[in-house]
């Protein structure tokens, strides 16, 4: 499984041509706690660097981008129901689950060690 990071903080884990989306415990420590989420729908079309999810904090409300295009194939309803699960483990806590229909669009991400030099 290919672990991979935005420059929007957004993390992907790609298992064959579905990949897993969540926020980096980067995003979710500049956030503070957060207390709600909002998903994209099952079937949902999204475009690369589309708006996908919003994700609220005590501080304030961000979105989430699509690292990929594809369609919405799952969504973490579990996070609308207890979003306290990104404070405690962000990097556990996936967003959604996207089939990719273009897999050049990979070649834009980073892996851990130039996201670490990104946050840096």
């Amino acid at each position: 499984m290919t672990l991979l990071f935005t420059a929007d903080h957004e993390w992907l884990k790609l298992d064959g041509d579905v990949a897993t989306v969540g926020i980096t415990d980067y995003a979710q420590s500049q956030l503070g706690d957060v207390v709600f989420v909002e998903l994209p729908k099952v079937g949902r079309s999204l475009k690369k660097a589309e708006a996908a999810a919003v994700v609220e904090s005590v501080k304030a409300a961000s979105d989430v981008y699509a690292p990929v295009s594809g369609e919405v194939v799952a969504a973490n309803e579990a996070l609308t129901a207890d979003p306290a699960q990104i404070n405690a483990d962000a990097a556990g806590a996936w967003f959604f689950k996207i089939k990719l229909t273009d897999k050049s669009e990979l070649d834009g991400l980073m892996d851990e060690a130039a996201y670490k030099a990104h946050t840096a």
